[in-house]
């Protein structure tokens, strides 16, 4: 087997600055990259050697204009599934079906999981707030009112793997924000519409309307609607490069939790980190495929232990090969002078995941601003915050963490300001509406206080 081609950055040398510009370059969301066999597959369906944007405008433009027959021809020619409008929804049968069918601890663990979330989302939701401000019979009363979305869709990967865990992360924070109305797509594969676990997974936590279509065409019919599917008001979770964009391209018809790309680790690790730990971190990002994994380090010889480990753990995984090539395309081994340099790397690449596995990992995390989800010491892997702790695990991506932030059960309400005046408070404030209309040449403002005064 070859020896692993990651990238090695050392900080102390001319030659680092361009590398990391490049790290950074390549973990950015784009969406004008395409494979030849992605392209070629363009001009099939296309007849045109159409970039990945340009693809999903089409898909998008053409559901929302014919509805259904586009969205099942779409399945057709790219899911290679020749669906009829009645096999698009998984029926109540085949959920009970799938759930009377796994095993047992399996549906055991889905209880555990969603105990965790709820714990959390619930802790986190945002309550009704009011102030009163009162002299006299002069009142003033303000309030901040929550009310949960009515109807939400959520987007569960199925080409690779198969992911009950994003059901749970997408769906039990809507559920503890109020959401009555649920919509799950997945592709119909093996992986997805048609996997036990996960029709288990939506039957266990009440989810009844589940379809089975995937990729930019299922993102189009949930914002649009199309016969059979009502058209949601927000749009969450993963998806591939054309799950994303179709988001992006919907968004303003609907609101979307937002663009995901490949999934992401930065591992910031110091001499008391044991190299298998740290290597095995870096993988179970890469293994997603892709997915990006970068280890920065100021002490010299982890680095070299890391890139040992990593060649012996990817030698006996099952996944071991697709790690290798994420690796090798979006990893990186870094060896900085310092942890405050560390830190500032860190802050700069804004990863999904960030592992501080150091001796005080509290006094590195003051340090740094961005990171989707952050995970403590040498015993809280990544997999944690993927599968049972409580946060959801739909993180920003891309070097967005820098500005956004991981979904939770506050994205899936609606806020609005209740204000409330009395005769006497309108009068205390009027001069400064006048005065303030006045300025703006606003006059019909004005007018709309003095004739309540008059």
């Amino acid at each position: 087997m070859n020896s692993l081609k990651i990238t090695t950055i050392d900080c102390t040398r001319d030659d680092a600055e361009p590398l990391f510009a490049e790290l950074r370059r390549k973990l950015s969301p784009r969406g004008d990259v395409v494979s030849e066999a992605g392209r070629k597959r363009t001009m099939e369906l296309f007849g045109e050697p159409l970039l990945p944007r340009d693809v999903v405008t089409r898909i998008c433009g053409d559901v929302e204009r014919e509805g259904l027959s586009a969205l099942l021809d779409y399945t057709l020619k790219l899911d290679g599934r020749d669906l009829s409008a009645g096999g698009l929804r998984v029926s109540q049968d085949e959920l009970a079906a799938a759930a009377s069918q796994v095993d047992a601890e399996f549906l055991a663990t889905v209880r555990r999981i969603r105990e965790h979330i709820v714990e959390f989302q619930r802790a986190i939701l945002h309550e009704d707030v009011c102030i009163v401000r009162q002299s006299g019979a002069a009142r003033v009363e303000l309030r901040q009112r929550y009310l949960p979305l009515r109807r939400v869709g959520v987007c569960v990967p199925g080409g690779a793997a198969a992911y009950p865990s994003t059901v749970l992360m997408t769906a039990v924070p809507a559920q503890v924000a109020g959401v009555k109305e649920i919509a799950v797509v997945v592709p119909p594969t093996e992986f997805g519409g048609y996997n036990r676990e996960l029709l288990a997974t939506c039957h266990e936590l009440g989810l009844s309307e589940v379809y089975r279509v995937g990729g930019a065409q299922a993102v189009a019919a949930l914002a649009y609607g199309v016969e059979g599917i009502a058209r949601v008001d927000k749009i969450v979770g993963p998806g591939n490069l054309y799950v994303a964009l179709a988001k992006q391209h919907v968004f303003g018809t609907v609101d979307i939790d937002s663009i995901a790309g490949p999934s992401e680790v930065v591992v910031l690790a110091d001499e008391t980190a044991r190299p298998a730990f740290v290597a095995s971190d870096l993988i179970s990002q890469a293994e997603h495929s892709p997915g990006s994994s970068v280890l920065i380090s100021w002490h010299e010889p982890l680095i070299a232990a890391v890139k040992r480990e990593l060649e012996a753990q990817l030698a006996r995984l099952p996944r071991g090969e697709l790690a290798r090539e994420s690796l090798e395309a979006f990893g990186a081994l870094i060896l900085t002078r310092d942890a405050n340099e560390a830190a500032a790397l860190t802050d700069h690449l804004a990863p999904e995941h960030l592992h501080i596995s150091t001796a005080d990992p509290e006094a590195l995390l003051a340090r740094v601003q961005n990171a989707g989800a952050v995970f403590l010491g040498h015993f809280t892997p990544v997999a944690l915050g993927d599968y049972v702790a409580g946060p959801s695990h739909v993180l920003p991506t891309g070097g967005t963490a820098r500005f956004a932030n991981g979904l939770c059960a506050n994205d899936f309400l609606k806020r609005s300001s209740v204000i409330a005046y009395s005769r006497e408070a309108l009068a205390v404030a009027a001069d400064d509406v006048r005065r303030m209309a006045g300025v703006e040449g606003l006059t019909a403002h004005s007018a709309s206080v003095d004739m309540r005064l008059d």
